[in-house]
């Protein structure tokens, strides 16, 4: 597997320095945001099953649904499948996440063999579980299992900075905006952290939160 993989601060740093010499606009960006944040996360089922439970939720609605899973212990496949949808329900889940819950739990991954297959394949087997997205998975190759050349450009912050980085008319549609990004390869995930960082610093300067 020829994949590289994110493994500190000194490869995001390499990465944003690649980046930067190549569009002078990361260079620019770069300059506004700093140090750009490692953001890695566990690898394995309670993460993916977390992706879950945050979808369309607000951030706190989430963090009070996922401490009930927590407090149960329904952050496994085994117990996920000892309760019912129902009892999933009774802790937050919506009927749609608490089927979602169940097929992830029968899905069988093999977190660890993931780390051997090549980024499409890998995001295939993510992708082939209900309620698992490309979004989803692209998000878990790149901060759970570290990927360097992983981008989300279906992701609405991205769209919108660069949007703003490149003065584009208009926001990119997923499609367009993952044209653009092979330019960036082999470190698309870390223009990912770029242009997100960037987004918040615009979003400061404009008063919005």
């Amino acid at each position: 597997m020829s994949e590289r993989i994110i493994l500190g601060d000194a490869c995001v740093a390499e990465g944003a320095a690649w980046l930067a010499a190549r569009e002078p606009r990361f260079a620019a960006a770069l300059d506004l945001t700093g140090a750009l944040p490692l953001r890695r996360y566990p690898e394995g089922f309670a993460r993916l099953l977390n992706a879950i439970v945050c979808q369309q939720v607000s951030v706190a609605s989430a963090a009070a649904i996922w401490g009930r899973m927590q407090a149960a212990g329904a952050v496994t496949p085994d117990v996920v499948l000892s309760h019912t949808q129902d009892e999933l329900r009774a802790l937050g889940l919506s009927r749609q996440k608490a089927r979602y819950a169940h097929a992830l739990a029968q899905a069988g991954i093999d977190y660890g063999a993931l780390r051997g297959l090549p980024d499409a394949e890998a995001a295939a087997v993510l992708t082939a579980v209900p309620g698992i997205g490309v979004w989803t998975a692209e998000i878990y190759l790149m901060f759970s299992m570290g990927r360097a050349d992983v981008f989300a450009p279906g992701d609405l912050a991205l769209q919108e900075a660069a949007r703003l980085l490149f003065v584009l008319p208009a926001r990119p549609k997923d499609r367009e905006l993952r044209v653009m990004a092979q330019e960036w390869s082999p470190w698309r995930s870390v223009a990912a952290r770029l242009l997100w960082a960037y987004y918040a610093r615009a979003k400061q300067r404009e008063g919005i939160t």
